[in-house]
């Protein structure tokens, strides 16, 4: 899974952002996450609007070296959302995690994992899982950096910077990476 060991940057086409968007729009009405203290809609959109377009500039890197499964775009509806893998590289289930650049100039460019007592991503309890993070800038639409595969073994944990968020989740952050 180690195509690459460099930060690839690609641009995301105008189609995969209007179908990112159209995306996040309506799966604002399926989701609840007020069991981890989320509730403004506005920023539950922008951060699955933000997901799928990493998953794409994902999709974009790996398919140079490898067979990838497209993003699925399916609204699932409450009691059929899962914790599956974002990407299939290979048929190996990959895990995407995006970052937009106006966030990383506040709290530092980190990736965030679910971790509290009711949402967790099950991603953290498997050390041999892949997850590739991403960061968006979202200030010279839509350019993305995308960084090259971990383990979740190979990587750091640490805490957010917003002390609200320290029970319910776990941070990497950018200038922890290895090999970087």
């Amino acid at each position: 899974m180690k195509f690459y060991n460099k930060i690839i940057q690609v641009n995301v086409e105008k189609e995969k952002v209007i179908k990112a968007w159209s995306f996040a729009k309506d799966v604002v009405a399926t989701i609840d996450y007020s069991d981890s203290n989320q509730t403004n809609l506005q920023k539950i959109r922008i951060d699955h609007f933000v997901s799928k377009i990493g998953e794409e500039a994902c999709k974009m890197v790996m398919s140079k070296f490898a067979k990838v499964k497209e993003p699925d775009y399916t609204i699932y509806s409450a009691d059929e959302k899962s914790w599956e893998d974002d990407l299939y590289v290979n048929e190996i289930g990959v895990a995407v995690k995006t970052q937009r650049r106006s966030d990383a100039k506040k709290y530092s460019l980190s990736w965030t994992f679910q971790a509290g007592k009711y949402r967790r991503d099950i991603i953290l309890d498997d050390p041999d899982a892949w997850v590739v993070f991403v960061e968006c800038d979202d200030e010279d639409p839509y350019q993305c950096y995308v960084y090259p595969p971990y383990q979740i073994k190979e990587l750091s944990f640490g805490e957010p910077r917003l002390s609200r968020l320290k029970d319910s989740k776990k941070v990497v952050y950018a200038n922890a990476l290895p090999g970087l």
